[in-house]
């Protein structure tokens, strides 16, 4: 096996182990923070985006490996329909297990390259349905009110979404709340201005009555 091939293996290994890591049976709590770390931390951030580039090469491979499956299988065919004397016999009996050779090494790497793709799939729905699974409970607990670290909650929410976009959905957020904030203050500056203009209305009126009575 090749150098390449040998690294799909061990990153098939890899799923297989972190898939397992998944679906084994955790208490919400450790749950919870395990999803929160890796949504997170940034150094789980750049191996996500380096897994994408290398699962680009890997369906390059899986794309040349099936092309080599077609043409040995069409080489073969070639063979054993051009086979007519008893020397060509021989000679294809030897290139025969030559060609049957290839044929298991392309649809080896067809399959170890098939399986990887298909299980980074199979990874990555696997962690957006136990995410929303969490969030449900989580706020399942919140209207109970049987939570109250707020602030894990929150940082669940926001898991799984990408640094950039999740950064700026924040600030969006918080400048929403600033807006509804300064509207408040505005508000209430307004209603202010008007009880004061009121009082001194009425204090004019109150003068005026007063020197009309003198």
């Amino acid at each position: 096996m090749t150098l390449y091939y040998t690294l799909v293996f061990m990153l098939l290994v890899a799923e297989m182990a972190l898939f397992m890591l998944l679906v084994v049976p955790l208490p919400f709590t450790m749950r919870r923070r395990l999803f929160t770390f890796i949504s997170e931390n940034p150094v789980v951030a750049k191996v996500q985006y380096w897994l994408k580039i290398t699962f680009v090469f890997i369906l390059i491979l899986f794309i040349d490996s099936v092309n080599r499956v077609y043409r040995v299988q069409v080489e073969l065919a070639a063979a054993t329909e051009g086979n007519n004397g008893q020397s060509a016999t021989a000679i294809m009996g030897h290139e025969r297990l030559e060609v049957q050779a290839r044929k298991f090494y392309s649809q080896r790497n067809m399959y170890l390259c098939g399986f990887t793709l298909f299980l980074s799939l199979i990874l990555n729905r696997t962690y957006i349905m136990i995410l929303e699974t969490l969030r449900l409970e989580e706020r399942i607990k919140l209207y109970e009110g049987s939570e109250k670290n707020t602030k894990q909650a929150e940082k669940l929410a926001q898991a799984g979404d990408p640094g950039e976009i999740s950064r700026l959905k924040r600030e969006v957020k918080l400048r929403d709340q600033d807006i509804a904030t300064l509207k408040k203050q505005a508000e209430g500056l307004h209603r202010e201005y008007d009880e004061l203009a009121e009082k001194y209305g009425a204090t004019q009126e109150n003068g005026n009555f007063s020197k009309k009575d003198k």
